[in-house]
């Protein structure tokens, strides 16, 4: 079944075996040196720079949006000192907004008593007192300038005209109107938000009125005040709010810092349950690790994996830093998610490590379990770090930095957990050996001995454990693990019915279903609201701006660069086609809101051209024109046209359009799509561009980077399972968990109130690794069984990984618990999708792929017959044959039981073997945490040729010695336990039935040579018969020898030789076929107990022989060769093969003598 390379298998479990070697002999240093290390590595935290720009986070590196800002800074870079115009920026740079709605009932913001307040507001503002490097200033020192006038909030002026405009005397027009008194040109949508109209544009009412405050950013030194600035404004306002000042109105209030203020403060909020889920994870790891056995338990060695993952993520940052790596407060998340991954692995060693023999010295033991781990943790951590570093070619920086830390620490907790917490383990090996108690470390007996001792009940409850190490595979001291065998014995026979199998594929067809539907929900793009906390000034004030200020949201910007001649009527046409195309769009809004220097200047010289006279047919005329009559410095529109040095060409123009009606962020992406589609298929050289687009860009990527992220995700980890566990059909049953999972983390997100975005994002290209963890083991635990039922093969794989799937899920899920409590955006989505693909994956490798693989898997042909009886019949391997022929397989001539009811046990229940207490290969003891069996997905992929030769060597060497010692210990303890049945080699519970069932199917595959054979074997029979009748000697009870005469009693052969020599000496030597017919005919009453036993022991030896018996003629006449054969020389006596398997091994002994009803032997 298992194909492909293996090479990657094998150099991992050699050098894993030696380095746990190395580990057990020199603990000491590897628990230094990573200590050493790891304050080393801290010390990097001096080193911190800590990175809160939301542009820079989550704005796509390379996004379109920064290039066309780049053209735009090329040719109309910003002056925030002199010609400050607002719908012509082209970054955010400082500000503060104010959003009023009034508060006392009465929507219409249009009243007296409202605009007082207003005022009140405004000089607030203006009059705040700033402090910056020793200078004080106000708003009216730093602001932003139009021809040395600060940028004001010109609609305040409307209280001059406010007694004509509340007696009905004046109207309000929507949407510009001149202001009588001040002649201030009004543009109501920058300031009216909600705004309700007649047909005739006549403002009936204004539900918010906002205020905007811009201050000067050109210079760095600018740019630190204005932020010194916006920390009072958010002060004073925020002040002015809580305190009640205003009677009339609610101000929400919102500055370019906020959104940092609200990173830093999100991140920082997760900070005080660091201690908490540590010591949460603590507790669960320390109670999962412990067991009913004192020895055995392993509660320190939990609480050692929690820091060994604490010191090795504190290392990984501090390292990460000192290559200059900025840290960003999505970072915090980031040791809630590896200190779990530490613990899957703390899991998996302890695993590996029960599943090596108590007795083995502990440098053995280390290296068995750091080989049996190598593969399992390795292929985690790799699958995690790949996952990650897909994430970090990601086109955004905070995606990049999250997974370049996250990488790191899941690297170094790989290298800790093979040193440090490797030492810790060597240490506890120790311990275990000397049988020291885990807890208080005083020296305890093993439950056997206190039982054999009748210690009290708390000693037994509390202080036994560990192995007796004059019988170390005693089963008292053995238990299976209680949980597995809940998953092996009761959740499999649910998975089996094909009810349930019916259920559990719909329930997956619904969950798939379900997926689908959420995947055309989703919304793209990360709302800034949800960068701020649930309890922050900021929502109120972007829930206002969604609610009233939707509707002419934002003022783009069109550029045309190049070359162009624009008093060529063409070029001026081509221009107007694309004003026009843009207008037209149902995301612009009329030409009334256009600003356009051409389309303005144009019409200026139609109307006035008869008294201006000007000519513009050339170029330089065209010019001049401009600059003479339009382009004056008072225009705006002289901000919008850009000549060359010498003035002589325009190199590059704009013009302005008007957004309207934008609701959602799926709307603002089709917005920006479309606009630049636009700009592109035009003949000239155009681009759109607004500030707030280098966000929208998230828009268009995210989708995709998402969506080629789980693809080559999906295919590395199929790859990565290939290599580590080389079975082409577990590698594609990988790929589909992977597929399925993601499908279901990108579908439920979205139904869970989850954006994709960068943050999403993030944990979607996080869970690629964690998706594979529970599938990947369960699938090949299934792949890799030789049982020939599905039934069996679900069992097998459930007792081997259903604990540690719940194990895992459950901690994992209690870990991230920290980020549920945080009560934020980010933490909350990382808390929303990892439960997701935790809950998901445990589903797939517990219910979901077993179902699978027994309707697709290997055997599957039974499941839809309807013939799978869940029995334990395994597949022959026939390189394993191969082996055990050459070294007498004991199967072949296994214990052999005529009557099913009977059996040979010994005193210590089903597990002694033969009344000794040997265990016998196979058997099943306390596996922990992990996988259990050769055939488990830590441990199958592990075996190498030449320890399964060794393996299968020592199993025939312990089944021989236990026979030989256990033979006359059943002759003379005559026992109710000897009736049975036993175990066979394999670890299995099998009747004598079964074993003759199957012998008589051994048999039958040998029918033909047994044939062929059968009359070569009835001569040879027959002279070694008359041979040995006339050789034979009888010995006394004392060891006298007597004459052999036929017909007398042979003490020290057995009562079926007597039965068929009588038998023949009737006249009935035909053949031993028609003699087992008579005996097995033959009533039971007259048999005593010794016939029984010694028929028994005969017929595993006679009849179903080590050696055939012409094998035998020839060791005979090796021995003696034919010159002793003469009848006047003493022979010496030929060794008697006695019909028990002691002097079968050991032919040269004095046979025994004992007294059994009477007699001696």
């Amino acid at each position: 079944m298992v194909c492909g390379v293996s090479c990657v298998d094998k150099t991992l479990n050699k050098s894993f075996y030696h380095l746990g070697i190395i580990i057990a002999k020199h603990p000491g240093y590897f628990i230094i040196v990573p200590v050493l290390l790891s304050l080393l590595c801290i010390t990097g935290f001096q080193q911190l720079k800590y990175q809160i720009d939301p542009e820079y986070l989550f704005s796509p590196v390379n996004g379109e949006g920064k290039a066309e800002r780049a053209i735009v800074e090329q040719y109309f870079k910003v002056n925030y000192t002199h010609r400050f115009n607002v719908g012509r920026i082209t970054r955010p740079g400082r500000f503060g907004r104010v959003i009023v709605i009034p508060k006392d009932g009465n929507d219409n913001m249009i009243r007296r008593e409202i605009f007082k307040e207003l005022r009140q507001l405004d000089d607030i503002i203006q009059n705040a007192t700033v402090h910056f490097e020793g200078d004080a200033f106000t708003y009216k020192d730093a602001c932003a300038r139009w021809e040395n006038e600060c940028f004001s909030n010109d609609i305040l002026n409307l209280d001059f005209i406010m007694d004509d405009i509340e007696s009905g005397e004046l109207n309000l027009t929507f949407p510009l109107m001149f202001n009588p008194v001040t002649w201030d040109a009004h543009a109501f949508p920058v300031f009216f938000g909600g705004t309700k109209l007649t047909e005739d544009n006549i403002i009936i009412s204004v539900p918010a009125i906002q205020l905007v405050y811009f201050v000067a950013a050109d210079t760095k030194r600018q740019d630190a005040k204005g932020a010194e600035w916006e920390e009072t404004f958010l002060t004073v306002v925020g002040k002015a709010e809580d305190s009640g000042m205003f009677k009339h109105i609610s101000v929400a209030y919102f500055a370019s810092r906020t959104l940092d203020h609200e990173l830093e403060k999100n991140t920082k909020t997760v900070v005080p349950y660091f201690g908490s889920t540590f010591i949460l994870i603590s507790f669960f790891s320390i109670l999962t690790c412990m067991m009913g056995d004192a020895v055995r338990s392993k509660p320190w060695l939990g609480m050692m994996g929690n820091i060994s993952a604490v010191m090795s993520t504190c290392a990984a940052f501090g390292f990460a830093m000192y290559l200059g790596i900025e840290f960003i407060g999505i970072n915090l998340a980031a040791p809630f998610l590896i200190i779990n991954v530490a613990i899957d692995d703390t899991f998996v060693m302890l695993a590996a490590w029960r599943r090596t023999p108590a007795k083995m010295p502990v440098a053995e033991r280390m290296g068995h379990m750091m080989s049996e781990a190598a593969v399992s943790i390795t292929i985690t951590s790799l699958t995690d770090m790949i996952s990650f570093s897909i994430g970090i070619i990601s086109p955004f920086r905070s995606v990049q930095i999250f997974c370049t830390y996250c990488g790191f620490a899941v690297c170094f907790t790989f290298l800790w957990h093979c040193t440090f917490f490797a030492a810790c383990m060597a240490i506890s090996g120790y311990r275990e050996h000397r049988n020291l108690h885990a807890i208080f470390g005083c020296k305890v007996q093993a439950l056997s001995v206190a039982i054999k001792e009748k210690r009290n009940f708390l000693y037994k409850a509390i202080m036994a454990g560990g192995i007796n190490h004059d019988d170390p595979d005693n089963p008292i001291d053995n238990k299976d693990h209680m949980f597995m065998a809940f998953f092996k014995d009761n959740l499999a026979s649910v998975i089996n019915n094909k009810w349930c199998k019916m259920l559990i594929i719909l329930i997956f067809a619904a969950y798939l279903g379900g997926a689908c539907y959420g995947i055309t929900q989703i919304k793209e793009g990360l709302e800034r609201r949800k960068l701020s906390s649930a309890d922050s000034y900021s929502v109120e004030f972007f829930d206002r701006e969604d609610d009233y200020y939707r509707e002419f949201p934002y003022r783009m910007q069109v550029i045309i660069t190049g070359d162009l001649n624009y008093s060529d009527p063409m070029v001026q046409y081509q221009i107007e086609e694309l004003t026009r195309n843009l207008e037209n769009t149902s995301y612009v809004f009329s030409s009334l809101y256009t600003e356009s220097w051409i389309r303005s200047f144009l019409s200026f010289v139609d109307r006035n051209n008869d008294y201006l006279n000007l000519t513009i047919e050339s170029e330089q005329d065209f010019i001049d024109a401009v600059k003479e009559h339009w382009l004056f410095p008072g225009n705006p529109f002289s901000l919008d046209v850009k000549f060359n040095e010498n003035d002589t060409r325009i190199i590059a123009s704009r013009f302005l359009i008007q957004a309207v009606n934008i609701t959602d962020t799926n709307h603002e992406k089709e917005m920006v799509r479309d606009l630049r589609k636009i700009c592109k298929d035009s003949p000239l050289n155009a681009s759109i561009f607004h500030p707030y687009f280098v966000f929208f860009d998230q828009f268009e990527l995210v989708r995709p980077t998402s969506l080629q992220a789980m693809i080559i995700g999906a295919i590395i980890m199929m790859i990565i399972s290939y290599i580590f566990i080389p079975n082409i059909l577990c590698s594609l049953w990988v790929a589909f968990s992977v597929i399925s999972i993601e499908l279901g983390v990108a579908g439920y997100m979205a139904l869970w109130d989850v954006n994709l975005d960068s943050i999403s994002m993030i944990n979607l290209i996080m869970c690629i690794g964690f998706s594979v963890d529970f599938t990947a083991h369960i699938c090949y635990a299934y792949m890799s069984s030789k049982k020939k039922s599905p039934k069996a093969r679900i069992r097998e794989s459930l007792h081997s990984l259903g604990l540690p799937i719940v194990q895992g899920s459950s901690s994992t899920i209690l870990g991230i618990i920290a980020l549920l409590l945080a009560q934020s955006y980010i933490f909350l989505v990382f808390f929303k999708m990892v439960f997701l693909v935790i809950f998901f994956g445990a589903m797939h490798g517990l219910f979901l792929l077993p179902v699978l693989l027994s309707l697709f898997g290997p055997g599957s042909l039974q499941t839809w017959k309807g013939t799978d009886n869940g029995a334990e019949d395994e597949f022959e391997d026939v390189e394993t044959d191969m082996k055990m022929s050459k070294m007498e397989k004991p199967f072949a001539n296994a214990y052999y039981m005529q009557y099913p009811t009977m059996g040979i046990n010994g005193p210590y229940g089903s597990k002694g073997f033969l009344g000794a207490p040997y265990k016998a290969y196979g058997d099943e003891k306390d596996l922990g945490l992990g996988t259990s069996g050769e055939d488990s997905s830590e441990s199958s992929s592990n075996r190498s040729q030449q320890r399964q030769a060794m393996e299968y060597e020592n199993t025939r060497r312990q089944y021989e010695e236990g026979w030989r010692r256990s033979s006359y210990h059943n002759l003379y303890n005559n026992t109710q336990s000897q009736f049975q049945p036993h175990p066979d080699l394999y670890g299995q519970q099998v009747t004598a039935q079964e074993w003759r069932e199957r012998l008589d199917e051994y048999q039958q595959k040998q029918t033909k040579q047994q044939q062929q054979q059968q009359q070569q074997q009835q001569q040879r029979r027959n002279g070694y018969d008359n041979e040995v009748m006339h050789m034979q000697r009888r010995r006394t009870s004392h060891g006298d020898i007597l004459d052999g005469v036929v017909g007398q009693y042979t003490p020290t052969s057995s009562m079926d030789e007597r039965i068929r020599r009588k038998y023949r000496q009737n006249g009935n030597n035909s053949d031993d076929n028609s003699f087992h017919q008579r005996i097995n005919a033959a009533p039971l009453a007259t048999s005593s107990k010794r016939y029984h036993r010694r028929r028994s022991s005969e017929d595993s030896t006679r009849y179903y022989q080590r050696w055939q018996a012409a094998n035998m003629e020839d060791r005979r006449g090796r021995q003696y060769p034919p010159a002793a054969h003469d009848s006047n020389m003493y022979r010496p006596h030929l060794p008697i093969r006695s019909s028990s398997h002691h002097n079968l091994y050991y032919p040269a002994q004095q046979p025994l003598s004992y007294k059994f009803d009477g007699r001696y032997y």
